[in-house]
């Protein structure tokens, strides 16, 4: 897929793998509009762009954290007028220890799963407006540290551990990945996830202790970089072999099955259903 002067919208782009995609998709031709939490990072990665010849791109402040920042990062981004070729939910978090949002969700599911759910419901219109869009969701493999969403405890109101809270807020990715493509069937917009590997990212780096001291001198050692990182995020926006591919979950540029609690569609079903009722917005299609 030639993606020269194609606009692409993509969120957490100041770090980690959300920079290594944005700097190889404006190399490629493309039109970013990045979404960014710190507007001055985003300014500094649009003049990074500018000066390697690409495309100047639109920064637009977003609160992943923020259900109403997130309503009025979409209302800018549809403001443009402009169709968005290609949607590339890529913003993530992990906690140490549980963290509620202004909506008063657990701040791991809200930013990992809420978010990318609302933002994409509400720029579907542009997406629509393409001859052909992809959505592309940047999931993990960390969906296997759980066996289930558990929905006993979403919030995690009752037991909170790290790992197993950002494990279930990436099988919510790829279930609503699932839920999604099937939803947009017959229509000419695809969505898939991915894993992008255990990558040396800024992931973890607002928590105190072992995520923000020791981890990233662990991850440079033994993690890939984050310009591997973002190869298969690349990969589904751009690659003509999965053009027609839609509701799959990819690693390493491949095609893989995820774990079987990630293939639930009753789980899929049930999550749709809770995320349109937290999010207080009901998707068109």
């Amino acid at each position: 897929m030639d993606i020269n002067n194609k606009h692409i919208a993509i969120t957490g782009p100041t770090a980690g793998i959300g920079r290594s995609a944005a700097l190889t998709l404006a190399g490629k031709g493309a039109v970013l509009t990045l979404l960014c939490r710190n507007l001055e990072k985003g300014a500094a990665l649009s003049r990074e762009i500018v000066a390697a010849g690409g495309a100047e791109p639109s920064v637009v402040q977003i609160d992943m954290a923020s259900l109403a920042s997130v309503r009025a990062a979409s209302e800018t981004c549809l403001s443009q007028g402009r169709p968005i070729d290609i949607l590339l939910n890529n913003a993530g978090l992990m906690n140490t220890s549980r963290k509620t949002t202004v909506d008063g969700y657990e701040e791991t599911l809200a930013v990992n799963h809420f978010a990318p759910f609302l933002l994409t419901g509400l720029l579907l219109p542009a997406l629509a407006e393409a001859p052909s869009a992809r959505i592309v969701n940047v999931a993990s493999a960390a969906h296997a540290f759980v066996r289930g969403m558990n929905f006993d405890d979403m919030q995690a109101e009752k037991n909170y551990k790290a790992f197993r809270e950002y494990g279930r807020s990436k099988l919510a990715n790829i279930l609503f990945t699932r839920t999604l493509a099937q939803r947009l069937e017959g229509q000419p917009i695809t969505v898939n996830a991915l894993h992008p590997g255990a990558v040396a990212t800024s992931l973890g780096q607002q928590n105190d202790g072992f995520l923000k001291n020791i981890a990233p001198a662990i991850m440079k050692i033994f993690f890939r970089s984050p310009d591997k990182g973002a190869e298969t995020s690349v990969y589904l926006c751009t690659s003509d072999d999965v053009a027609d591919t839609s509701g799959e979950y990819f690693a390493n540029c491949k095609r893989v099955r995820p774990r079987p609690w990630a293939r639930d569609d009753a789980a899929a079903a049930k999550l749709w259903a809770y995320t349109e009722d937290c999010t207080g917005f009901t998707y068109p299609i």
